[in-house]
């Protein structure tokens, strides 16, 4: 298979905007915008092409910081950063609104002054860290995932400003990147043309903070189509793809896709300390089982990808919710039982990931129904999902947790075991001891799965 590698991260980057409290389609937006100034700039085609696929994936390393914001702020993780996202930092009053808006909605007093003083004792240098891990970790995965050198490089300055003031590393001028400075002005106007400030929202930002935040002639280049009423109406549902420089398109093969499936991965596990490496850990089990059950390459191939993708929808999960030590209420629950449903509406806007779509968004649902996120039977079920729902069980018991150790095989598969065969496959449960064995590096010794059933 050879697919365009911008058509996987476009769909891609609708996990990345939610992840960044952004209404799906930002990043597709912001490289609508970043393309308008290039092409008022006459910039080349190299160079517009590494524009083009770094405001793809301008967000990659958005789940990185998403823990340490949640706990900082005591808020929703997203709720902050699209506040923050309207708010100049550098001029107090704005810094001092965002922070009594965003801490701690809602609760005492009590816990609003103390996640203050968290705030407070983190300080700028806190923020500069939490903001080099994002785009180390950004700049990182467009590595991975075949970018070139000049794409890493603008994620890695993206929310650098052209007066030296911005992070992590205060560069000025053209210290930052021609693809950097402009994927700065572009995500910025894109915010503030969708919060109901049209174009002239987004040039008028550009326009306040020309020459501090922004490059003065970006911000000319920019405001030249202000009155080009079908530039910004092609935002509203916006399509990238003709934009792509067509003598530098770049192509995923499967190994490409591959590495994508990985890299997304990374992206998930990292929003929380709680599920580090799961994805990988699902993807292995399911691939193990898979073999066990006799399937050939190819399909124990499209397996891991769904494995390795299966919670992406958990991206627009917030992490008080995902981080939360106690017991979770109905609505937070109701937000967790919603992202099977992301994973499939992402999944299935890539037409080389359409066929592991289901697969991977069904791997919370059961054979009698008693799974979520639509309650599906077993009718509904393919082997592969059955497969799946197993070893996302089996990872999630088996691996270690920053809150227990993890638990023994033998513990894993009684507890498992008492699902089989109403719930969890009964062809599938059989195969798991041994894989489970494998894994743990050792021959446990373990009871027969139907002695486990019975």
């Amino acid at each position: 298979m050879d697919v365009r590698l911008s058509e996987v991260l476009a769909a891609l980057s609708h996990a990345l905007d939610i992840t960044e409290g952004q209404p799906r389609g930002h990043a597709e937006r912001t490289c609508l915008i970043s393309m308008r100034i290039a092409a008022q700039l006459g910039l080349d085609a190299q160079t517009r092409s590494s524009l083009f696929h770094a405001a793809l994936l301008k967000d990659a390393g958005c789940s990185s910081n998403a823990a340490k914001v949640a706990a900082l702020y005591g808020a929703d993780d997203a709720d902050v950063k699209r506040d923050r996202k309207t708010t100049d930092h550098l001029i107090p009053g704005q810094s001092i609104r965002h922070l009594v808006r965003s801490t701690a909605p809602g609760r005492s007093p009590i816990a609003k002054a103390r996640h203050l003083k968290l705030l407070v004792a983190h300080g700028s240098a806190g923020s500069r860290g939490l903001t080099e891990l994002r785009c180390e970790r950004g700049a990182e995965v467009a590595r991975y995932v075949g970018l070139s050198l000049e794409a890493e490089t603008a994620i890695r300055h993206l929310d650098e400003h052209f007066d030296g003031r911005g992070y992590p590393q205060s560069l000025e001028g053209e210290q930052i990147s021609l693809c950097g400075r402009i994927l700065c002005l572009a995500q910025t106007a894109e915010v503030y043309w969708q919060e109901g400030g049209g174009a002239a929202g987004a040039c008028g930002v550009a326009r306040d903070r020309r020459g501090t935040w922004f490059d003065p002639a970006l911000v000319d280049a920019l405001c030249a189509a202000e009155d080009d009423h079908a530039f910004w109406a092609s935002l509203d549902e916006p399509r990238v793809a003709s934009l792509e420089p067509v003598d530098r398109l770049l192509h995923a093969d499967d190994d490409g896709l591959d590495r994508i499936a990985q890299a997304f991965a990374g992206i998930v596990d990292a929003k929380t300390p709680y599920t580090a490496r799961h994805s990988e850990g699902v993807a292995d089990i399911a691939v193990a089982l898979s073999a066990a059950l006799g399937f050939d390459a190819l399909a124990q191939r499209r397996l891991r990808r769904a494995g390795l993708l299966h919670d992406i929808g958990k991206l627009g999960v917030s992490n008080r919710i995902l981080d939360k030590p106690g017991k979770l209420d109905a609505d937070e629950w109701a937000a967790v039982r919603r992202h099977p449903t992301w994973t499939l509406e992402i999944l299935q806007r890539i037409p080389a990931f359409a066929d592991l779509a289901e697969v991977a968004a069904n791997h919370h649902e059961k054979l009698d129904g008693s799974g979520y996120g639509r309650g599906l039977t077993g009718g509904e079920l393919t082997l592969e999902a059955r497969i799946l729902v197993v070893a996302d069980i089996a990872e999630a018991l088996t691996a270690d947790r920053p809150y227990r150790g993890s638990m023994p095989v033998e513990k894993v598969l009684e507890i498992m075991g008492g699902d089989v065969p109403h719930a969890l496959d009964g062809d599938v449960f059989a195969r798991l001891p041994d894989v489970l064995a494998r894994r743990a590096g050792d021959a446990v010794a373990v009871a027969p799965p139907d002695a486990l059933a019975a």
